[in-house]
């Protein structure tokens, strides 16, 4: 039989077989090695030697098994359809599974299914170890959209009910389904689909009364009258309930393995496809971007050679097609990097580099992407699992939605600032702790309690006041899952237990021992980080429902999640699209939402660096705090408009021709103010203004000066989605000042055409031409302080494109950006890495890709951003790290 190995994971055939084993998949080391030693395995496998049960000494013992009617199954490469009254039965009954399953007192089922019907009911059995419709062990069926699960104790009844039913419309007909069911020794039952919680009951009582003569069947009852119709791919049984990470991994093991795929041949392209997308996305992108792109792009295309894109690139140049897919030998581009002649002028290739370039021209030259971004792909690096430390807006959010204490001030004047990295401050790597973080947390967590009536506060969970231990227990238990925004382990309970108990031991009453266990709640990692489990293979697995509701919380709200979101977690509801909508579309409403957004704009636009502004007072004597905290306003109240009252796409930020002032600024604009208050202005009249770009709190990143160098860097970067090294060692980067018959843009034009500096500075400084008339400050003019006269005409080149666009105005160059696809991809990214708190790297190109798409089909607005970011596999999977 042929299958695929995860680790901790015994088998996952590729042809249909049942599995059923004794005590898997252990956590600890040392246990595994134990258990799996003397672990029982049943393998049902129609497509080899037939049913074997056999142990781990290698004998093993033929366990017929009996098609009632084989007309109605079909095999398949990887499954079995199922059509009618098949009725596969065990011939004999499966006593060493039942006897296995009594000794644990634990089980899991689990099963890749493809519906062939949305309407079956009774439930149609899937897998059942039974023996009529009114006796069982346990089964797994489906009952119109949901999937049921009967499971008999000595508190059930010999029907195995009350059953356990996974949330409506996860049973659906034609889609392949990764189901599994576990229930611990204690009771505790869940039902999981695709890796995500779908249900939980708990079913109590002893396995005594499991009758050992039941018989397995697939299919259908074995008594018969239960058909299920559709296809399986694998069920497997285990003496043991797997942890909710063994769930998504075997979930992950199997979808990552392409399990489904009946036709073979399609499986085995769709993998050669998907290891040629990854050879050229890890390897021959980054390689052009590095050594090739400088010279051969859609700009420079010495030699009439764009390797930037597919078509120009099979093409070829002036000297022909350097590209024969399939043939290296015939290759030019192959011949010159071999000989060593290109790259020109600079270091040649290694020959582990050679050799893969080689490779891929070999194997087809595949070509996976529309376009080869050096932004993307000049330095290359795997994503990384960082753990979030909350920001002081998120503490400060999570303190007053959690605990309903407002501690703003003092969170502001005791913690730290956090830094900036990579254009946010909530960039995960530079979140550190420190001393001075550790002392204001234990302060901050004194102050929030004493505001706080505990007793009261306890009461929400739990009416009475007894400290006894179970009372405690349960307490604590329900208590930290609001606190910490998750179920807590019993490790954890038992932590916080032993606080309570050391306040009653010293005399302490209910509300002095709820105080202390909420101050050392509020100290916790779990509460000052985001805290995710990130072991796994090294592979992408769905994340634990609690950890999604926590993603999507801090995302759309930045604060944690509700009892909403906390009860569709609990539900398994935020894993599927349709369930998870409804939740974004409320949470888009709650004012939390703009608060966050808020938060994305003052990071992205760094607004904070107004309040530390201090121009030279002698060029700029109208300058003021005043005048910034206006700046600052403006911005705020004109995205606030674009986002939530015109729901705009956020590319409108760049020419809305509208915006929001004070009388004082509308002066130092050079606007006539329009009453004595802060109002909304009509910019439609007034060439010089209208988006982003034209803003003092924008502008002003220039400096005194209005450097052409830090505003071209601005628009290259953050609107651009594109980059230039950094300047050399040494260098004086004084700015050269302005004199009678020298503009900043005359100043600009001889760094550009310098053969020093023009091949970095050509590709940015340019950008800022439009905006000279704008002073340091914002301000508008026509003319500079000698007298000269000031320009805003130019032109402008997208990444990618091979001529530049001419422009004659300044609004001219705001309409070229709104409408520019580059910059609306720009600004998705720019959203996506404030979601996800982290910067995005070539490994996440496919899934930012998506993002984009989704997001532009969808009219690119920021509601519709966020909810393709939240959709999206940054956000329902992470990247784990292999356990050593």
């Amino acid at each position: 039989m042929g299958h695929f190995n995860s680790p901790n994971r015994l088998l996952v055939p590729c042809l249909f077989g049942l599995m059923i084993t004794s005590n898997l998949m252990a956590e600890e080391e040392e246990t595994s090695t134990q258990r799996i030693s003397t672990g029982l395995q049943v393998f049902y496998d129609f497509c080899g030697e037939g049913p074997i049960i056999r142990d781990r000494s290698g004998t093993g013992k033929s366990l017929d098994l009996r098609i009632g009617d084989t007309k109605s199954v079909r095999r398949g490469s990887g499954s079995i359809e199922i059509s009618g009254e098949a009725k596969i039965v065990s011939q004999n009954a499966a006593t060493k599974v039942i006897q296995a399953t009594k000794r644990s007192g634990e089980l899991t089922v689990e099963a890749w299914v493809q519906p062939s019907q949305k309407d079956q009911s009774g439930p149609a059995r899937i897998v059942t170890l039974s023996k009529d419709s009114s006796q069982r062990n346990f089964t797994l069926g489906q009952d119109g959209s949901k999937y049921d699960v009967r499971f008999r104790s000595k508190n059930s009844s010999t029907n195995g009910l009350p059953s356990l039913a996974s949330t409506g419309g996860t049973a659906r007909e034609g889609r392949l389904t990764h189901i599994a069911y576990t229930r611990t020794r204690n009771g505790q039952a869940r039902i999981y689909v695709d890796g995500k919680p779908a249900g939980r009951i708990t079913q109590t009582g002893g396995l005594n009364n499991w009758n050992e003569n039941f018989k397995l069947g697939i299919g259908d009852e074995i008594s018969g009258g239960r058909v299920w119709r559709g296809t399986l791919h694998l069920v497997a049984v285990y003496s043991r309930a797997l942890s909710n990470a063994e769930v998504r991994r075997n979930f992950a093991a199997g979808h990552n393995a392409g399990i489904g795929n009946s036709d073979a041949t399609g499986n085995a392209l769709t993998t050669a496809q998907n290891r040629r997308a990854a050879f050229f996305e890890t390897k021959i992108a980054p390689l052009l971007s590095q050594h090739c792109l400088e010279c051969h792009d859609a700009a420079a295309h010495e030699g009439g050679l764009n390797l930037s894109r597919k078509i120009p690139a099979l093409a070829g140049g002036e000297s022909g097609k350097v590209l024969i897919p399939g043939n290296s030998s015939d290759s030019l581009l192959w011949a010159s990097v071999a000989d060593d002649s290109m790259p020109h002028d600079r270091e040649p290739l290694t020959d582990d580099q050679k050799q893969m370039l080689k490779q891929w021209i070999d194997d087809g030259a595949h070509w996976t992407v529309d376009y080869v971004d050096p932004a993307i792909y000049r330095s290359v690096q795997e994503s990384e699992n960082w753990i979030k430390r909350l920001t002081i807006p998120e503490y400060i959010e999570s303190v007053r939605s959690t605990l309903g204490v407002d501690i703003a001030e003092e969170a502001w004047k005791r913690l730290p600032q956090d830094k900036r990295a990579d254009g946010f401050r909530n960039t995960a790597y530079n979140l550190n702790v420190d001393l001075k973080h550790i002392e204001a947390y234990a302060r901050l967590a004194e102050i929030i309690v004493a505001q706080i009536d505990t007793a009261k506060f306890a009461r929400r969970f739990s009416k009475s006041r007894k400290l006894t231990d179970d009372n405690m227990r349960d307490l604590i238990r329900d208590m930290g899952k609001w606190v910490l925004r998750g179920p807590l382990e019993e490790h954890e309970v038992v932590l916080y237990r032993g606080v309570s108990t050391t306040v009653a031991s010293a005399g302490g009453d209910f509300a002095e021992a709820v105080g202390m266990v909420l101050e050392a709640m509020l100290q916790s990692p779990k509460f000052i980080y985001r805290i995710e489990n990130q072991v796994g293979d090294g592979t992408w697995w769905p994340v634990d429902e609690y950890e999604l509701a926590n993603r999507i919380s801090y995302i759309v709200w930045g604060a944690p999640p509700d009892d909403e979101l906390l009860q569709a977690a609990e539900q398994g509801d935020l894993s599927y699209p349709e369930t998870l909508q409804p939740h974004l579309d409320r949470m888009m409403k709650d004012p939390r939402a703009k608060q966050r957004s808020d938060e994305f704009v003052i990071q992205w636009l760094n607004l904070d660096r107004l309040r530390d502004l201090q121009p030279n007072r002698e060029k700029f004597p109208q300058w003021s705090q005043n005048l910034a905290d206006d700046m600052r306003a403006e911005t705020l109240e004109f995205f606030r408009d674009v986002v939530w009252k015109k729901r705009a796409p956020l590319a409108n930020l760049l020419n809305a021709q509208f915006s929001y002032m004070t009388p004082q600024l509308a002066q130092h604009y050079g606007i006539t103010p329009q009453g004595d208050d802060f109002i909304r202005y009509d910019l439609t009249e007034i060439p010089s203004r209208g988006g982003l770009l034209t803003h003092g709190s924008v502008l002003t990143i220039g400096g005194d000066n209005a450097s052409m160098v830090t505003r071209g860097l601005f628009v290259l970067n953050d609107l651009l989605f594109s980059e230039v090294g950094d300047p050399p060692p040494g260098l004086d980067t004084t700015p050269v000042p302005t004199s009678p018959g020298k503009t900043h843009r005359a100043i600009a034009i001889e760094r550009v055409k310098s053969e020093s500096c023009g091949g970095c500075h050509s590709r940015f400084e340019p950008l800022a031409y439009g905006l000279e008339k704008f002073d340091g400050l914002g301000a508008f003019h026509e003319r500079d302080e000698h007298g000269n006269r000031l320009r805003e005409d130019g032109e402008i080149l997208f990444p990618g494109d091979a001529n530049p666009m001419p422009y004659q105005t300044a609004a001219e160059l705001m309409k070229l950006l709104a409408e520019s696809k580059r910059v609306n991809q720009c600004l998705i990214r720019k959203v996506t890495q404030f979601a996800i708190g982290r910067p995005l790297v070539a490994s996440d190109a496919r899934i930012v890709r998506e993002i984009q798409a989704t997001a532009e089909e969808r009219g690119a607005t920021y509601q519709n951003i966020v909810t393709a970011i939240v959709l999206s596999d940054l956000v329902q999977k992470t990247r784990t790290e292999p356990r050593e």
